[in-house]
């Protein structure tokens, strides 16, 4: 048999270790490098890396069961949207269970991924050990690399402003005036705990949005009307049908002292809250327009009107970043990366990405299946497009998402979770049929091992 190429992972959270079991479990030579001391990524509550996002109360906004790996179901035990401390375990256990501990490098991170003129990767390691592979698959996570207003606010704050990325507790706002700026998950999820013991709450957005409950008709939101014809029923029908569930189950935003969004339901990325609309009805807290200018110890906004604010939280988002890339070599600016099928850059044959995409879900299964994708293509059971029908994809695909969704960094790798494994299922079958044409031989010449024992 052809010996396969060998792979680097980089990242061990719930991107990460989806992409390694794959290539475990189909026989590929890999070695997974994780900066932390630990498997979860993001959900690893004070992650030595610094790298996690998450805050002591955190819970999921997906359900359990359209969170859970395909092959690995959660336990019944846990509640409909678990606690991080209930998904870090759970990653663990997934570990664990299909027997891959063994092939993750923790406290080590990757410093440097170069590759040579003969596609062979050279990845330096921040331990100085420099090691080479023939495919190098990205896991870094998008989620962990704050992205401060741009421009910033025009004049100066004299007190507390912190990203959402390094908030663990509400402890620090009690008796406070706290001013949180964004109307996304983390800004909806920190001023409603800010809300119970800050002295005063505002929250300030630029735009409005439309607030999904966790539950609607007893069910948690993402199970209701999921089936197979999901992704085959034109958007514009399903949103309809979403629309008039929600004016059911919610109402008019406007009623709660909210601003009209200037989009229709779909057309930005959701936000999930099961208690932000009940503590704006209860004047727990006070929704505000942008900020005009940082005056002191007060803020003025759009509207003209001026508080007093002691902290200021800014849940503005992340940079899409690649730290061990050379910058000319590859980048996301403004969190734009064109990909086919949000993996395979065209023209770098051997180089993916996993979990680099926003979906209208949960992104657990969809790096699942990235993986798997990954694997597949790796055995020669699957060949990819040519690279003129890759571009003309990744076009056809862009062009959907911008007329879609409200123009924002925010908005630059959308998928809506069950359309992209309707569409992912459909490529494989065609990607398989490609590679029986070309007789299953392998995309990537596997060359590492052979240069290390020459080196040797």
């Amino acid at each position: 048999m052809t010996r396969l190429p060998t792979a680097c992972v980089i990242g061990a959270g719930s991107s990460g270790i989806a992409a390694a079991k794959a290539l475990h479990e189909r026989g590929m030579e890999f070695d997974c490098f994780e900066k932390s001391d630990q498997i979860g990524g993001n959900w690893v509550f004070g992650n030595r890396n610094g790298m996690s996002s998450a805050y002591r109360s955190l819970h999921i906004n997906t359900s359990r069961e359209r969170m859970e790996y395909s092959d690995f179901p959660m336990p019944k035990t846990y509640p409909d949207f678990p606690h991080h401390t209930h998904i870090a375990q759970y990653f663990n256990d997934y570990v664990d269970h299909f027997g891959f501990r063994d092939r993750l490098t923790f406290e080590t991170g990757v410093a440097h991924a170069g590759r040579g003129r003969d596609g062979v990767w050279t990845i330096l390691l921040d331990t100085g050990e420099t090691r080479r592979y023939d495919v190098l698959l990205v896991a870094n996570g998008h989620h962990w690399d704050p992205r401060w207003p741009e421009p910033p606010f025009k004049g100066s704050f004299d007190a507390v402003q912190m990203h959402a990325h390094h908030y663990r507790e509400n402890t620090d706002f009690r008796d406070k005036n706290v001013l949180i700026v964004g109307i996304g998950n983390s800004a909806m999820d920190i001023a409603v705990e800010a809300s119970f013991v800050a002295r005063r709450t505002f929250l300030s957005s630029r735009r409005g949005a439309y607030v999904l409950p966790k539950y609607l008709f007893g069910r948690p939101l993402d199970q209701v009307g999921v089936n197979a014809l999901t992704p085959v029923l034109p958007f514009a029908f399903r949103r309809s049908i979403l629309t008039a569930m929600y004016r059911i189950g919610v109402g008019k935003i406007e009623d709660y002292g909210l601003p009209v969004p200037d989009h229709k339901l779909g057309e930005a990325h959701p936000t999930i809250s099961a208690d932000f609309l009940n503590r704006i009805a209860h004047g727990e807290m006070t929704w505000k327009p942008n900020i005009a200018g940082l005056e002191g110890d007060k803020v003025r906004f759009e509207d003209g009107s001026v508080e007093r604010i002691d902290v200021i939280v800014y849940c503005t988002g992340y940079k899409v970043s690649f730290p061990f890339f050379d910058e000319k070599f590859l980048s996301a600016p403004d969190n734009d990366l064109p990909l086919f099928r949000r993996v395979f850059r065209p023209g770098i044959d051997n180089l993916a990405f996993i979990g680099l995409l926003q979906p209208l879900g949960a992104i657990m299964p969809l790096a699942e299946a990235q993986g798997r994708w990954v694997a597949s293509y790796l055995r020669g059971e699957y060949h990819l497009p040519s690279l003129r029908d890759m571009e003309a994809d990744i076009r056809r695909e862009r062009a959907r998402m911008f007329k879609r969704y409200v123009a924002s960094k925010r908005h630059t790798m959308q998928v809506d979770f069950d359309n992209y494994l309707y569409a992912l299922r459909k490529e494989l079958k065609a990607g398989a049929a490609r590679a029986r044409a070309a007789g299953f031989t392998l995309p990537v010449r596997p060359v590492a091992q052979e240069l290390e024992a020459a080196a040797a």
